[in-house]
């Protein structure tokens, strides 16, 4: 096992080194550029047109969802326990100022999606059974040509494989740490592995009868899981933070000034390095909001709409509300409610904690048994959404990977996703994320590529939709 983590260590410092944050980050930077900086100048059209329009009534044909169940799927799998756990972890290893470098890459994240998911409907296609398939596996297939299609292959295999990661293992071990420490908190015994393996069955039984239905069951599922889960959260934190707002300032000092100086934002915190809280920021951030993973457009792709600026909105939509909106109230309860006990130098930094230290802010408000319900509720419906569209991503790359076997190949897919449930249920919390990370950060680099390539396509689409004086 130690040489395996070693490997995995070796693999996730690559994937996240230096060369691939200023990819992913400049990537952004180029799109906004090339767009006009869209996300600023046609914020209010982008929410006009996604949370503008939730409660409208939306029709989707066969082999289709609506729009808002395309979203809220692609929303599933982007609200996870990335916004709790892996905010936590950011955090704790790279100080508060990892929270300023989340927000920049959410910021120019916001085109990155809006890119993916604009060609992930412009250049998708209809499979077999008639559903609509796309995703950056077919972009690259039928926007770059034949002669780039071996990258579109590498996508796949890594987004397959990436499935058990960032959608799977993360997510089932997170849900049954959540509901130990509840266990714990009513008085009730340190919870063992066969405790665990239960957790991983009921998981995997559930997850079994929702894929089995395919995209369109998946997306009547996310489409009322995910609004009901955001909302209860978001209150939680902001009473977390309206409960310490004497907090404030002082919180958002340490961030900005934890930003460029992690060391003198805490007293010289032993092992905390700028680089070290850029990239925690910036990774944690995208495993987050998964913008630049190319993972959400392959449930966008099965959207009614046909115009893919409109459908590419959506994925403003969803790093606004990700990343700005939950991951910051996570920060800030987190960073408030623990200051407000220990003050900012009595916290123990530059270590990983996971969704523990969010139930030790939560207390600062919220009697220690509530603040354990309100952690393990919270985080097991986010992962168990995220487990729902990350299935479907791995089905879809499976599909491409084995073309004409695809039937087969899917359902064995699903049936060994479903049992990695139950196996990740049981391994331990920090491999578990090393992996998670190193897999996402493999599965970004095809996607890039393709996103820099096939810019020219998303300046001109953009271009002609804001044309035609009704879209402006």
């Amino acid at each position: 096992m130690e040489t395996f983590t070693k490997i995995v260590t070796a693999v996730d410092d690559f994937a996240w080194g230096p060369v691939i944050l200023v990819l992913l980050v400049g990537t952004g930077v180029f799109l906004s550029s090339r767009v006009g900086w869209m996300q600023f100048r046609k914020f209010g059209y982008a929410m006009k047109n996604t949370l503008g329009k939730i409660f409208h009534k939306q029709e989707a044909g066969k082999g289709e969802v609506t729009p808002f169940q395309a979203m809220t799927t692609a929303l599933a799998g982007t609200v996870g326990t990335g916004n709790i756990a892996g905010v936590t972890g950011a955090i704790f290893i790279g100080g508060p100022g990892a929270v300023f470098w989340l927000w920049i890459s959410a910021l120019v994240g916001m085109v990155t999606k809006y890119s993916e998911v604009l060609l992930s409907v412009k250049y998708r296609e209809r499979n077999a059974a008639g559903d609509w398939v796309g995703g950056p596996m077919y972009s690259i297939k039928n926007g770059l040509g034949k002669n780039w299609i071996w990258l579109a292959y590498i996508f796949a295999f890594f987004g397959m494989i990436a499935s058990f990661g960032i959608g799977n293992t993360t997510q089932v071990d997170s849900i049954a740490t959540a509901i130990n420490t509840a266990v714990i908190s009513f008085n009730g015994p340190e919870t063992g592995t066969a405790f665990r393996i239960v957790i991983g069955v009921i998981v995997a039984a559930a997850v079994a009868v929702i894929i089995i239905g395919g995209i369109k069951r998946i997306g009547a599922v996310t489409e009322k899981l995910v609004p009901f889960m955001a909302v209860i959260y978001i209150i939680a934190t902001l009473i977390v933070v309206f409960g310490n707002l004497g907090q404030l300032g002082p919180v958002l000092a340490a961030i900005f000034k934890g930003a460029f100086s992690p060391r003198s934002a805490l007293g010289g915190a032993v092992g905390i390095s700028i680089m070290t809280t850029i990239q925690k920021g910036i990774a944690r951030g995208v495993f987050s909001n998964e913008a630049g993973l190319g993972s959400a457009p392959i449930a966008h792709a099965a959207t009614s709409l046909t115009d893919p600026v409109k459908q590419g909105l959506y994925g403003i939509f969803e790093v606004f509300m990700d990343s700005i909106v939950i991951c910051t109230l996570t920060s800030l309860a987190l960073l408030m409610g623990l200051s407000s006990q220990f003050g900012m130098e009595g916290i123990e930094w530059g270590t990983g904690h996971g969704s523990e230290m969010v139930v030790s802010a939560f207390n600062s408000i919220f009697d220690g048994r509530i603040s354990s319900l309100i952690i393990a509720v919270g985080l097991s419906l986010f992962a168990l959404s995220t487990i729902l569209s990350w299935s479907l991503y791995g089905s879809r790359c499976c599909e491409f990977l084995f073309g004409k076997a695809a039937k087969g190949a899917t359902l064995v897919y699903k049936i060994i996703f479903c049992i990695v449930l139950i196996i990740g249920s049981t391994l331990g919390l920090d491999l578990v994320w090393l992996i998670g990370d190193a897999l996402n950060g493999l599965m970004a680099i095809p996607n890039l590529v393709a996103l820099l390539l096939l810019s020219g396509v998303v300046y001109k689409t953009t271009k002609e939709h804001f044309k035609n004086k009704q879209n402006v």
